[in-house]
This record gives C-alpha cells, structure tokens and sequence, in this order.
C-alpha cells in the first residue's frame, strides 16, 4: 500500500495505515523534513486523531528522502525574526513533543538518516527508535550560535547527563551505534534491513494487549518525575487497576490454559 497524504496538509505529512501500525512520514524532503510552523500544526492535528482512533495501535514517524529531520527550519526563523513570533515557534514544538508522550499508542522513531536539533529532540521524545547504520545525531545549533535548549530536555532525559551535555556544547555528530550506546535509539540496522526492523518491533506490540499498553505507557511516564516511593504507589496502583481489566483475566487464563490470548481491549 502506498502512502496518502493527510488531509488538508498539502502532502507535507503522509499517513499510511496497516494492521494497527501508521506510519506518519514528514514530506518535505528538499528542506530536509524540518519542522516548520506550518509542520508543526500539521503534526498536532495527525497525533490529535490517532488518540483518538481505537484501531490504531503503533505509531511509526519517519522522513521522506535523504534526512530523517534536520530540526527547525531556520530561514523560516530568520524571516521572522521577532520575540513573539520566536516564543510562539517553540511554545508549539514543545507542545507536539509532549503530544507524543501523551498519545496512548507507543511511537516509534524510524531514523534512516540524519536526525539533527530539534530533529535529534524529535528521536528521543518518540517511545522508541529504530536506526540504520547510515544514521547520525546531532544537537547542532550551538554551531550556528543557538543553545538547544529544548532539545537538551528530551536528550538529558535518554542518555547521561554528560554525555548529552558535550552533544549540546559541541554540535559534534554520533553515528548509530553510538546513538545506541548511550541510549537515544534501541536497535541499530543496516538500511536494507530498516523497514523489516520496525516492522518487527511493531508487530510485538501490536500482539499485546492494548489496555495493557495504554495503562503502561502512561503510568511509565507519570513515575520518572516522581520520587521513588511516589513511584511505586503509582505503578501499584496501576497494575491493581489493570489487574481488573477483562484483558488482563483473559491473558492469565490463556497462560494457565496454554493458549493464545484474545485481546478485547478492555
């Protein structure tokens, strides 16, 4: 199935929908894939739906040609080089980072190529990512004179803290693999074998019980602003009340049954 474009977004975002997986591909591959204002009200309104939309299960975000994302698009930022304009730009890119960790589905990042500033915020505010090995990294503003301040937040909160701090003072590039070992992506892949790699992982999800997933990805988020003792009356709380879902019945006596679990979402 070919991708199609979101409605009234003038093909700027793709949408492809397959067994419980869409796939939301930013479409401006000549500028590479940044987040312009325009994109970024495109982005809310296509993540708005899915929270919606029962039957989705996974999302996959990913880039058309060469980049993933290179981050803010910064001819659109010098063309309105205004306080106002400025402070409403990345009011509304951190309120679509947030977004995605709000979503009920889990998201997962399918980086093929660069992912750079806000793009490289992008990879670690997604609940998972997937790489090529053609893939780098990079928090690259600093280069041209710009702290990647809200980059940093999603980037301290995926690797440690000096790790991510050098990424920020020097604009210096990782590849995948490193990428990797410092925990910004999950697996790393030749770019042949990408597509099949997420599909994978995907799959894996899409198996799970969806309340299940919905509960957990909420309660996950919730406990790593809390301490340690606030963090365990929620996660308590959490499996007590997903304990009681049908789902959760189901899925102990198919275990005790040995059978295969038939998830209701409920």
């Amino acid at each position: 199935m070919s991708a199609v474009p979101v409605p009234n977004a003038d093909a700027m975002l793709l949408r492809h929908d397959d067994g419980g997986v869409t796939t939301l591909t930013l479409n401006r591959p000549h500028q590479f894939n940044t987040l312009s204002y325009e994109m970024l009200e495109t982005l809310i309104a296509a993540v708005d739906a899915i929270a919606a939309d029962d039957s989705v299960r996974v999302v996959v975000l990913a880039g058309e040609g060469k980049a993933f994302c290179a981050g803010h698009d910064l001819k659109e930022m010098r063309g309105n080089h205004e306080l106002e304009f400025q402070q409403r730009l990345f009011r509304l890119c951190s309120k679509f980072m947030m977004k995605l960790t709000e979503l009920p589905q889990p998201v997962i990042a399918r980086v093929h190529g660069i992912a750079t500033a806000a793009g490289c915020q992008l990879v670690s505010m997604c609940d998972l990512a997937v790489a090529s090995d053609h893939a780098r990294f990079a928090v690259s503003g600093i280069n041209v004179g710009l702290f990647c301040a809200t980059p940093g937040v999603g980037l301290s909160r995926n690797m440690g803290r000096k790790q991510a701090f050098e990424m920020l003072v020097t604009g210096d590039f990782i590849d995948a693999h490193e990428a990797q070992r410092r925990g910004l992506v999950n697996r790393v892949v030749a770019l042949d074998e990408l597509d099949a790699e997420v599909a994978r992982l995907a799959a894996s999800i899409v198996a799970k019980s969806p309340v299940a997933i919905r509960m957990g990805k909420q309660m996950f988020y919730k406990q790593l602003e809390m301490g340690l003792d606030g963090a365990y009356q929620t996660a308590g709380e959490t499996m007590a009340c997903n304990a009681m879902c049908e789902d959760a019945a189901e899925g102990m006596d198919a275990f005790v049954a040995k059978r295969k679990p038939q998830w209701k979402g409920r």
